[in-house]
């Protein structure tokens, strides 16, 4: 994978994130966005302007390719980089989620020897 691809695109934004997970399957763009929004139960809209700035930066970057056109819209899938680097940001939020579900097991503190109470830094809001 080239530097400059892993540089723009991981981390990934949500936008992309959704829109490389969307294209496994071929997809136009009014599409994507309907997904997302059920995928993401309302909580992600993506806006046309986004969305298709999104796109054609991809396409550019060769993360999907233009498929078709069907009925004036243009039909979307990613190609073997684009689920690199999806894949790439899969692994990096798979590792997020580990972290946070040991960090609430208390796995971190415990390594440490650190227990809080209040789970609030001592000296907090003190000045």
């Amino acid at each position: 994978m080239d530097a400059h691809i892993k540089k723009v695109y991981v981390p990934m934004t949500e936008t992309g994130f959704y829109i490389l997970l969307c294209l496994q399957e071929e997809m136009h763009g009014y599409s994507i966005v309907q997904k997302v929004d059920a995928m993401t139960e309302g909580a992600i809209r993506l806006s046309p302007g986004t969305m298709y700035g999104s796109l054609s930066k991809m396409e550019k970057d060769g993360l999907i390719f233009f498929v078709r056109e069907e009925e004036k819209r243009k039909i979307y899938c990613i190609t073997a980089l684009g689920k690199e680097v999806l894949g790439l940001e899969m692994q990096r939020i798979e590792r997020l989620h580990r972290n946070l579900k040991e960090y609430r097991n208390g796995k971190y503190e415990a390594e440490a020897g650190v227990f809080y109470d209040t789970g609030i830094c001592q000296g907090a809001g003190m000045a």
